[in-house]
């Protein structure tokens, strides 16, 4: 995949790691939220309660996760700049980055009621389950501009490889909605709605630290004020242009996975909750990997920025050999530990025993899942949105043919078939374009030395 295979020394080992355990870690304690949304739900008598949540989390996924792509636009963008050493670039692109994230979430608070009037009659869930799943988006939707301006900021702070401060943005962000959780919930009997109140309160003091933060990180970047000349215009327009790109790749991935939900609603209540669990699984690994993703980003950019071939080489290289000894790593701990972990998220017994029926396909999705994630990282550090949108509207395709095959024949088997495929599709789809972000390097000088 990487073409003329090497295997980088030992200081590009330590670089991938020291931006890659920081970006875990903050991804950790993501899943951890939704294991902790998910538990609590667990513990009252209904499994509609974690259908509700499901459900209405999946509604705001689009957002989020649509919307993502202002997280990667920001670090690609963000990481060419730091190679080339153009500190007026690096101020401009987090103040662009902040006001199309605070637009978009203002916007789509004003359709909020046609979007998730839309979005529930297509899913079809059980009445209860609905009921809830709109509660919580009724909540949630109001925290979506601070939601997206963490994206903004996590993506720049990524870019310019001060990943323990994306850490420290991310836990206490996610450490506070946890502990808000907690005491709505268990303490005050708030249901569902102590849940979205806990996260909508959580993103605006998650956008207040980012703000904070990024305050600390412009002190050491050369440039004065930035004016609206540097912001908008031409590097505006490139933004979004890019933006535009992700946009429709990251609907196309997130309209898949979200099918998933929908469909399991459609098997019943206890079919619902049980792929919800399995679902977080796969979440904690794509958390994982996308810490080795997002570090081959930082280092892609870089090497883009600095037009190195040397450094693209081994930034593709070091970033392949981890993401791989994680995944690996993934599938012993589901294999060996999967049926205790649906235990601690489920005490209905229902819900275990059919989470248990289908974890062999959480088993097998790591070393399937790995090759999509480190493919992602090296397009998105090289800008190369036009490709990963072609290659997710041909993944998407195939998904979809996928789906209506299999589904019919084998129900939620044939459901968890159609996913892996999908992640095969997605890798198989942007190895078609790999050839040209290598070609590209073909004529740069060769430097082995980082950009400090």
């Amino acid at each position: 995949m990487i073409g003329r295979f090497r295997n980088p020394d030992a200081h590009w080992h330590r670089r991938m790691w020291h931006l890659a355990w920081p970006i875990m870690l903050s991804n950790v304690s993501h899943s951890l939220l939704g294991a902790v949304d998910t538990g609590v739900m667990g513990r009252l008598p209904d499994p509609a309660f974690i259908g509700g949540v499901a459900v209405g989390s999946v509604i705001l996924s689009y957002f989020l996760w649509v919307f993502g792509f202002l997280r990667m636009a920001t670090t690609g963008m963000t990481a060419q700049a730091f190679g080339a050493r153009d500190g007026i670039e690096l101020r401009a692109l987090v103040i662009r980055s902040l006001l199309l994230a605070l637009a978009l979430g203002i916007f789509f608070i004003l359709l909020r009621n046609p979007v998730g009037d839309l979005a529930y009659d297509i899913i079809g869930a059980s009445e209860k389950v609905t009921e809830l799943g709109r509660i919580y988006y009724d909540i949630r939707i109001w925290g979506l501009p601070g939601a997206l301006g963490i994206f903004a900021v996590t993506g720049w702070l990524i870019g310019i490889q001060r990943t323990v401060a994306a850490l420290v943005l991310q836990v206490a962000y996610h450490a506070l909605n946890v502990v808000l959780d907690l005491l709505f919930v268990l303490s005050f009997g708030w249901g569902v709605e102590g849940v979205a109140l806990g996260t909508l309160i959580s993103e605006y003091a998650g956008l207040a630290l980012g703000g904070f933060l990024v305050l600390r990180c412009l002190k050491d970047i050369p440039g004065g004020l930035v004016t609206w000349a540097a912001i908008g215009g031409r590097r505006l327009l490139a933004l979004m242009a890019v933006n535009g790109n992700i946009f429709i790749r990251s609907f196309l991935i997130v309209s898949a996975h979200a099918y998933l939900t929908v469909l399991s609603a459609q098997f019943g209540d206890v079919v619902l909750a049980a792929n919800a669990i399995l679902i977080l699984f796969n979440q904690f690994l794509a958390q994982a990997l996308d810490g080795f993703a997002f570090a081959t980003e930082a280092l892609v950019g870089q090497a883009v920025g600095a037009r190195s071939r040397d450094q693209y080489r081994n930034a593709v290289a070091v970033g392949a050999i981890w993401s791989v000894i994680f995944a690996a790593g993934f599938t012993a701990l589901f294999a060996l530990g999967g049926g205790a972990i649906i235990d601690a998220l489920a005490e209905i017994g229902s819900v275990r025993a059919v989470a248990r029926d289908y974890l062999f396909w959480i088993v097998a999705a790591p070393l399937v899942l790995v090759w999509s994630y480190l493919l992602d990282g090296i397009f998105i550090g090289a800008t190369r949105s036009a490709e990963m949108r072609n290659a997710m509207i041909l993944t998407a395709a195939i998904y979809a043919a996928a789906l209506w095959l299999l589904v019919p024949l084998w129900g939620n088997h044939g459901l968890w078939l159609s996913y892996l495929i999908l992640s095969v599709a997605r890798a198989a789809t942007l190895m078609i374009y790999y050839p040209r972000i290598t070609r590209s390097f073909a004529a740069m000088p060769a430097q082995t030395e980082p950009i400090p």
